[in-house]
């Protein structure tokens, strides 16, 4: 089994904060260090950590930043070790953009469960009936949430009350919409280049210093994007994707990880789950990935990687 990088706690680094797969630092000059772990959660709990999973998610967005460049700034600054992004620091708006292009999904945000219940009107947009599971919408649609507390779940969001409650002003509304809508069409144009469809994915953004609209975070993922394998795809049927919920799912066969202590995950699970991130990566940029030093531990190595940083 490859080392991982279950914990990026680095005491010389200052203004720590660990997110449920992310540690970050907030540097005085205004620039945030985020390392990606190798950390899975569900069910509001780490389950297992996944080697090269940070990297991986880390350089798949590093990808479509650089491709995406041209259309909407963005956070980064630098990237000084495949798990780490140095960026600018931002206030994070307080509405998630989701842009759906097919009547998909299985959570409690998701069109297709509403849609199937009856509803036509959602998030402010109409749909047309006699629509079918994992259909091609008519054009691709921004379904915004709200940014939840911890322990809460996101609630769906209309223009109109985004708009109403002030989270968003019209300016900031049509400009997140215009960059939301161009970052999609070009995911979608060359995702198809590699006999892939994005069906739909999350974007956040927030604002720095001069109020200037900036997208942060992650793009075009793996974890924050549906894929499928364009040769698969039958309208009505469920199409192949990239499934990496191998954990969960062997998670919940054996147990209620909400009220049960989650039994250990068999190793060659995670090994499997961990080669279906590197085909992810693959198959979205085209590019083969390039595996660290597996006889480095990944801390040491990040460490290195972040000397100048460190106090």
């Amino acid at each position: 089994m490859l080392p991982v990088l279950s914990d990026a706690t680095i005491a010389e680094l200052p203004n720590h904060y660990a997110g449920k797969v992310r540690d970050n630092y907030d540097l005085p000059d205004g620039r945030r260090i985020i390392i990606a772990t190798d950390r899975i959660s569900a069910f509001d709990i780490i389950l297992a950590c996944i080697p090269l999973k940070g990297a991986v998610l880390t350089q798949t967005a590093r990808y479509w930043f650089e491709q995406t460049a041209d259309l909407c700034p963005n956070h980064v600054l630098e990237y000084p070790d495949p798990n780490v992004v140095v960026g600018q620091r931002l206030k994070i708006l307080p509405v998630e953009i989701v842009v759906r292009g097919y009547l998909a999904g299985t959570t409690g945000t998701s069109i297709l469960p509403m849609y199937k219940a009856g509803k036509r009107e959602m998030y402010g947009i109409r749909l047309p009936d006699g629509l079918r599971d994992n259909e091609k919408l008519p054009q691709p649609i921004i379904t915004p949430t709200s940014k939840a507390d911890q322990g809460s779940h996101d609630a769906p969001l209309s223009e109109a009350e985004i708009l109403a409650q002030g989270l968003l002003t019209p300016q900031q509304w049509g400009q997140l919409s215009e960059y939301a809508l161009a970052l999609f069409a070009r995911g979608q144009k060359m995702a198809a280049e590699r006999g892939l469809i994005l069906a739909d994915t999350k974007y956040e953004f927030g604002t720095d210093a001069t109020g200037r609209i900036v997208l942060a975070d992650e793009i075009h993922t793996p974890d924050s994007s549906r894929y499928w394998f364009a040769e698969s795809y039958r309208v009505g049927e469920k199409p192949q994707s990239f499934d990496k919920d191998f954990v969960r799912s062997w998670v919940t066969a054996r147990c209620d990880p909400y009220r049960d202590p989650v039994p250990e995950i068999p190793a060659e699970l995670i090994e499997q789950t961990s080669e279906v991130y590197v085909q992810a990566y693959e198959m979205i940029t085209g590019q083969k990935f390039k595996r660290p030093d597996p006889t480095e531990i990944p801390l040491e190595r990040i460490r290195r990687n972040l000397q100048r940083f460190l106090s």
